[in-house]
C-alpha cells in the first residue's frame, strides 16, 4: 500500500478509490488521537491499495502518520510480534515504519472496535512495472532483511503455509468455477502437488511474506523502505523470495520476465547465497506461493463485505501465473542461473 507524499485530501474519498472495511467518523478518530502526542489533525483520508486491514494517512500539524485498524486475517494477538519487529529491524538499519507509541507509551490501541496502530511516514513512491533495476535492489532489501531478523527474540508460525491452503479452497468451494473456468479442478491438482512435495527443512527465520510491489518504496532508483508487515512470520527464506518472484516477475496477463528473476536473484545473493537445498526447491516454493495468494484473493473475491469500501484483487493474475510454474523444470527456468 503505498503512501507517496499526499496533498491535502478530503476526508469522505468515494467508495471507487479506497479500501475501508471499518469507516471511523470524525468524533471517534479525534477521540483516538487524544491519546497522542503527534499534533492537532488537518486531514486524513482512505488508503486504497491493500486488501486485508483498513488504512487511512494521517496529515497533523506534527507530520504525517500512517493509521492501521487490524481486520480479517490479522488476531490481535499476533500484533506484538509485528510491532516488536519492525522497531527490532529499524534498529539493524532497516528502512521501515515505527509504531508511534502514547503518552502511556502503549504502541497498540482500539478504534471503532477494532485494534489499532499508528505509525510513521516512509517516505518514497511504489512502482507498478518494475524493472531488472528494480527487482535486484528488492532482493538485496529482502537479504538484508533475513539478516537483520536473525536475533529477533519472538517467533510466529505462518498462518498461511500449506496446511492452510485446502481450508481456505474449501471456503470457496462450488463458486471457484463462477470466477474461472475449470479453476475448482486446477487448484484441487496443485493442492496434491504441494502437499505431497512442500519442503520442511530449509534454512529460515524472521520473513516478510507479503513483500508485493507496493510494499516497496523508492526514491530515484534507490530502495528507500519496505512497509507492511502484517503478514510476517517464521519461515523458509527462499519461500519469501519465492513470493517476491511471483510479484515482481510477471505481468498481469502470466507473462514471466526472466531478466527480472535474475535480477532478483542476483540482488538476494549478493548478501546470502542460497544453498542447493533451497534452489532445488524454488519451483516447488514458487508455485505454492502463487496458489496461496490466488486462495486469498478467492475468498476475499467471493466475500466482500456488505457495504465495505474495497476493491479486491482478482485471483486471476494468479492463476494465470500458475499455468506457468506447472511447467518448470528448474530455478534456470526463473532466471537462476546455477
Amino acid at each position: 500500500m503505498p503512501y507517496p507524499g499526499y496533498p491535502p485530501v478530503p476526508k469522505n474519498p468515494s467508495a471507487t478509490d479506497v479500501a475501508v472495511y471499518t469507516e471511523v467518523s470524525d468524533a471517534a478518530l479525534a477521540a483516538f488521537l487524544a491519546d497522542y502526542e503527534i499534533g492537532g489533525l488537518l486531514s486524513y483520508k482512505g488508503i486504497a491499495e491493500g486488501v486485508e486491514n483498513t488504512n487511512f494517512f494521517l496529515h497533523t500539524t506534527g507530520g504525517s502518520f500512517i493509521l492501521t485498524l487490524y481486520e480479517k486475517r490479522v488476531r490481535e494477538e499476533d500484533l506484538p510480534f509485528f510491532l516488536n519487529l519492525m522497531e527490532h529491524l529499524a534498529s539493524r538499519g532497516i528502512a521501515c515504519p515505527q509504531p508511534v507509541r502514547t503518552r502511556e507509551g502503549a504502541a497498540l490501541g482500539r478504534l471503532c472496535g477494532r485494534p489499532a496502530v499508528i505509525v510513521t511516514f516512509l517516505e518514497g513512491v511504489s512502482v507498478k512495472s518494475p524493472g531488472p533495476d528494480h527487482c535486484r535492489a528488492l532482493g538485496g532489501a529482502l537479504a538484508a532483511l533475513h539478516a537483520a531478523g536473525a536475533d529477533f527474540g519472538m517467533a510466529r508460525e505462518n498462518s498461511l503455509s500449506v496446511s492452510a491452503w485446502r481450508p481456505l479452497f474449501e471456503q470457496a468451494g462450488s463458486q471457484a468455477d463462477s470466477v474461472s473456468e475449470g479453476l475448482a479442478e486446477r487448484t484441487r491438482a496443485d493442492l496434491s502437488v504441494l502437499e505431497r512435495d512442500w519442503p520442511r527443512a530449509l534454512p529460515g527465520g524472521v520473513i516478510h511474506a507479503d513483500l508485493f510491489t507496493d510494499n516497496v518504496f523508492f526514491i530515484g532508483d534507490g530502495l528507500s523502505g519496505l512497509i507492511d508487515f502484517y503478514f510476517a512470520c517464521t519461515d523458509a527464506f527462499a519461500y519469501d523470495l519465492a513470493i517476491c518472484l511471483n510479484a515482481w516477475c510477471f505481468d498481469a496477463d502470466g507473462t514471466f520476465h526472466r531478466d527480472r528473476g535474475a535480477a532478483l536473484f542476483a540482488g538476494y545473493e549478493a548478501v546470502r547465497r542460497l544453498d542447493p537445498a533451497e534452489v532445488s526447491a524454488l519451483p516447488v516454493l514458487a508455485r505454492g506461493a502463487a496458489l496461496r495468494f490466488m486462495l486469498t484473493r478467492l475468498v476475499d473475491w467471493l466475500n466482500v463485505p456488505p457495504g465495505a469500501l474495497v476493491r479486491p484483487k482478482d485471483p486471476r493474475e494468479y492463476d494465470r501465473r500458475l499455468a506457468f510454474h506447472r511447467s518448470v523444470e528448474s530455478a534456470r527456468d526463473y532466471g537462476l542461473a546455477r
